[in-house]
This record gives structure tokens, sequence and C-alpha cells, in this order.
């Protein structure tokens, strides 16, 4: 795929969503953290049924903390993976309020190191609670590169060197949310809905299928 097919296809999905961001719910930096730990294996839809009881009981690093790891089972027991998922939250609290001061670190480095943070997670906090430009690839940005060809590759950190290098810049900022929701909706797994993708004419996967 070329450079102008790219930038044309990042200009479409610009002009039909101009503010893209994330379907979880949160207010601050540290709500966002705990929200994308308990995505993992999760729909958002059950991350924020969990999440909307959760944080206005417990929205700090404090707060949970003191909440300790059985209570927050309670709050997060319907999410896959919820006893792991406590500890990570708990233990993560703790650094950061002994390391950080309460306060959600802005460098991937510092983020990678709580557990139950990886690099998406950490991609994903930076660029949307903080407005650096990363590129958190999940399967459904993965599977969309590779598909119409925008950046393939053969392992997530391949395809996030690519789109970070392929991308214009100008779109950086909100090209992780435009490629999640269009892998979400239009461009899904099993059974792509091109009659209704507004880039089904820069797509190579319709070509290929034509």
């Amino acid at each position: 795929m070329n450079a102008a097919k790219r930038r044309e296809i990042f200009l479409r999905l610009q002009a039909a969503n101009p503010h893209p961001t994330t379907e979880l719910e949160y207010h601050t930096p540290f709500e966002l953290l705990v929200a994308v730990m308990l995505s993992a294996q999760a729909t958002d839809i059950s991350v924020n049924a969990a999440t909307r009881h959760l944080f206005p009981a417990a929205g700090t690093p404090q707060a949970i903390h003191d909440l300790g790891e059985e209570k927050l089972r309670v709050y997060i027991q319907r999410i896959g993976l919820y006893k792991t998922k406590a500890k990570h939250v708990i233990e993560t609290c703790r650094i950061l309020l002994e390391q950080h001061a309460g306060v959600v670190p802005q460098t991937r480095e510092a983020l990678e190191a709580l557990p139950g943070v990886g690099r998406k997670t950490a991609n994903v906090v930076l660029n949307t609670a903080f407005g650096q430009p990363t590129l958190a690839v999940d399967t459904h940005i993965f599977r969309i590169s590779n598909r119409i060809g925008l950046a393939p590759g053969k392992t997530v950190l391949e395809v996030e060197h690519k789109l970070l290098k392929v991308i214009p810049r100008e779109f950086l900022q909100d090209a992780h949310h435009w490629l999640i929701l269009h892998g979400r909706y239009i461009c899904q797994a099993r059974k792509p809905r091109c009659a209704e993708c507004l880039i089904h004419d820069l797509c190579e996967f319709k070509a290929k299928t034509l």
C-alpha cells in the first residue's frame, strides 16, 4: 500500500469520527489504567459494568489499595481472570503509592514495571490519558493492518513499528482508536462488513477477493 492510500484511509476515518476515544469509561489516568488492566481478555462492556460500581466507591490508588484484594474481587468477579487481575491491581496501587506519590507515570518504562501492565496497556495509557502518539496493537489492529495491507507484519511489535513509520504524524494521536473501532464494528474477524466500509476501495483484502 502506498503513502497516498494510507493518507486517504485516515482522512476518511477522521472525517467520519473527528474525535475518537476509547469505549472504556474513566475520569482520571488512574481509572483508565485500571480499566485497561481489567480489559485484557475481556470486553469493554463487562469492564464498564464493573467499574461503574468500583470507581465511585474507590477511584484512587489509596482507596483501591485500602479495599484489599478480596473486596476488589467482589467488584470485578464477572470479568475474566478476575483473581489474577485483582492481585495485579492491588500491587500496582501499592507501587504507585510508594514510588510515584499515587500518580500514574508518563513513561513506558515506568508503566511496564507495574504488575499486569504490558506494552499494549502502557501504550493505551500513554496515548489516551497523556496524548502521546503511541499505538497499542490489539487483535483488531493486528488483523486490520495485515488484512487491508496497511502495515503487514508477523508479530504485534512488528506491526506497531511499521504503523508508527507509515501513518502520517498528523493522524498518530487518533489512529489507535480509529483502527480499533473499525475492526470492532466493520472489519470484523470472521465476516468483514465490506459493503458498509468507508475505505473498501482502498483495501487490498477487497482487491484480493474480487
